[in-house]
């Protein structure tokens, strides 16, 4: 009976909970509906998980937050992620962020610039003299935004003013007639720019290809098809740079891959969450990543014959 009464008097051993922080971006961008539902999909499926979703400035803010342990999954564009495993300085690296680790290529984003129809803006050139919202300083947008401009022969000095904001908070200004286009890189179909062209009168500005092949890797040429935004029914050329999740060195091979699993065992969920997750292909998810892929990552890839 002593033996008996010692087995109960133990104290049970507590289950931790596993913290996951999920990097997002503006709410009225892609990454953060896609967070949402990866957080309801992971604290359905892994144990004692205890999910978060942090709106933040996008891709460069998440993989300095990522670096400091202050995330355990991110959003990202490809060539940010590119930047701040070389530790560019200039776009918001102070150093190589060494331990970031690659879980999957999601979807591309396509760098999309819409201009309210009455400011006359009908191509690159005429941003000239107007007025264009690049996105929140340093982000994945604004890289992108200087990139567009630059390989068209421009730069921030040809506008007439630019303002630094989240998606939505262009889109208003818009609407106020206080700004002329807006520059967003999101997936297509993004909230911001249906909101918009569904307001008030817009176009969808062309980014010719010949301006995408002068800028090279990693930027794409893409088309966005008719339809996809209220009033724009014709096809029009843009730019594309592959979106990635990120994760750290410091996590467990086992709940990076129990992650990974989850995620395209839940490529339904996340597709009812927004469209642009019907192009996240698991043939592509982690081949030639601009960073290494975590092993976790790599365990879930090689079990399914894709890499």
């Amino acid at each position: 009976m002593a033996l008996v009464g010692a087995m109960v008097a133990l104290p049970l051993k507590a289950n931790a909970d596993q913290f996951i922080n999920i990097l997002t971006g503006g709410t009225g961008g892609v990454y953060y509906p896609l967070g949402v539902a990866m957080s309801k999909i992971y604290a359905e499926k892994i144990k004692d998980s205890k999910p978060t979703v942090q709106s933040t400035k996008a891709s460069v803010e998440n993989l300095n937050l990522i670096q400091q342990g202050k995330g355990e999954i991110a959003f990202t564009l490809g060539d940010s992620l590119a930047d701040a495993w070389k530790g560019n300085a200039e776009v918001g690296f102070k150093s190589k962020l060494d331990k970031l680790r690659t879980v999957a290529a999601i979807y591309p984003n396509y760098i999309q610039i819409a201009a309210l129809k009455d400011s006359g803006i009908k191509t690159l050139a005429d941003l000239k003299g107007k007025r264009l919202s690049v996105g929140a300083p340093k982000s994945g947008t604004e890289l992108n935004a200087r990139a567009i401009l630059d390989g068209a022969g421009m730069s921030y000095k040809d506008l007439g003013k630019v303002e630094y904001l989240p998606f939505n908070e262009s889109v208003e200004l818009m609407k106020n007639r206080q700004l002329d286009a807006t520059l967003i890189s999101a997936g297509l179909g993004v909230s911001a720019i249906r909101d918009l062209c569904a307001s008030v009168e817009c176009v969808i500005v062309e980014i010719p290809k010949a301006v995408v092949d002068k800028i090279g890797t990693p930027y794409q040429s893409v088309t966005i098809p008719g339809g996809t935004y209220p009033g724009n029914d014709k096809d029009v050329n843009a730019a594309a740079v592959q979106n990635y999740l990120v994760t750290s060195s410091a996590l467990s091979d086992d709940l990076v891959y129990q992650m990974t699993k989850d995620l395209f065992d839940s490529l339904p969920s996340l597709q009812a969450a927004h469209a642009a997750a019907k192009d996240i292909k698991i043939d592509a998810a982690g081949k030639n990543p601009p960073v290494p892929l975590h092993p976790g990552a790599a365990k879930f890839y090689k079990e399914k014959g894709a890499l």
